[in-house]
């Protein structure tokens, strides 16, 4: 790939209640990258619709106004708290009139949101933190959300899930601007892979359908809990629960939204992730803790509801014990 010769400007939007992390992620990844030959590809400017833009810890002084998105070749908009109003109308057009100029747009997290709101991502697929998928999507119905991937590259338009999955983003257009040896550099001094496992579904608390309080089903779902590593089967839950199958499934759908397999599985997934997180007990172990047949069977489950296999999962959130000083 050759080397450009010339500086790519980043332009990082800051509005009202702009996310610390969000805001820095792309400042110290692009500021930091640094060519073969030791130059700076990138320029960073940090822009603002007014000098002074509010955060939840601190006052953010930017030196740039809106202008400087028209200058830019890539714009980032990161995320801002939920204290945060709708984006202003001057932002989501100097937004859309950079676009048509071509800049290459990215939002980390709920920067999703403010770049949705100007109707950019009508008609793609786009992600966020998995906390906020739902939102989007009942909000910007024409956008098709994912909230169990990292990032989407749609080419002109990206957008990411939350926190590190900036970082991940961030990596991914230097990789497509300068190569795998420049990211693999940058990814090294964030102390970060240039690719993770996995998406974010691996982050995810799988939790259940709530049960409406004083339910017929809630003795049996706490029984169903207690009794995870158990060879549970629906005549015996039926029985528990002192009905008949057809009936005892009939009541469990209206009660629960899904089937009582299906509940028994996701449980067993969620408690596979409490011992992953918080033990060190080996994968056979776990299988049989949590109620699965066997090992393989436990793997498959848990790839196709978490995203990722148990080692990863444990290596990326409850695997790594901190070096302590002698």
């Amino acid at each position: 790939m050759s080397i450009v010769a010339f500086m790519h400007t980043v332009a990082i939007l800051a509005l009202d209640q702009v996310v610390a992390f969000d805001l820095s992620t792309p400042i110290e990844v692009f500021g930091r990258t640094r060519l073969p030959d030791g130059r700076r590809p990138y320029r960073i400017r940090v822009c603002g619709p007014e000098p002074e833009m509010r955060s939840e810890a601190f006052v953010v002084k930017v030196s740039w106004g809106l202008e400087t998105l028209a200058e830019a070749d890539t714009i980032i908009v990161p995320g801002c708290s939920e204290q945060a109003g709708p984006p202003p109308p001057q932002v989501l057009e100097a937004l859309r009139r950079a676009a048509g100029q071509g800049a290459r747009i990215a939002s980390i997290c709920a920067g999703a949101f403010t770049l949705a709101a100007t109707g950019l991502l009508d008609g793609l697929t786009a992600t966020t933190h998995w906390a906020g998928a739902a939102a989007l999507a009942e909000r910007f119905p024409r956008v098709n959300v994912r909230p169990d991937v990292l990032y989407v590259d749609n080419g002109q338009f990206l957008t990411s899930a939350g926190a590190a999955a900036g970082l991940d983003l961030c990596l991914h257009m230097i990789r497509g601007d300068h190569g795998s040896a420049v990211a693999a550099d940058a990814a090294r001094l964030s102390v970060m892979p240039l690719e993770r496992e996995g998406g974010q579904a691996q982050f995810i608390v799988h939790e259940q359908p709530p049960v409406p309080r004083g339910s017929v089903m809630e003795p049996v779902l706490a029984w169903i809990e207690d009794n995870l590593g158990h060879d549970l089967t629906l005549e015996g839950m039926a029985v528990r629960s002192g009905m008949s199958e057809r009936t005892f499934s009939r009541r469990f759908r209206e009660q629960t939204g899904t089937t009582p397999l299906q509940w028994l599985l996701r449980a067993r997934v969620r408690r596979a992730q409490y011992l992953l997180e918080n033990t060190e007990h080996g994968v056979e172990r776990i299988a049989a803790q949590a109620g699965f047949g066997s090992p393989t069977a436990f793997r498959e489950r848990f790839k196709r509801v978490v995203g990722t296999t148990p080692q990863a999962y444990r290596a990326s959130v409850g695997g790594h014990r901190p070096l302590r000083a002698s």
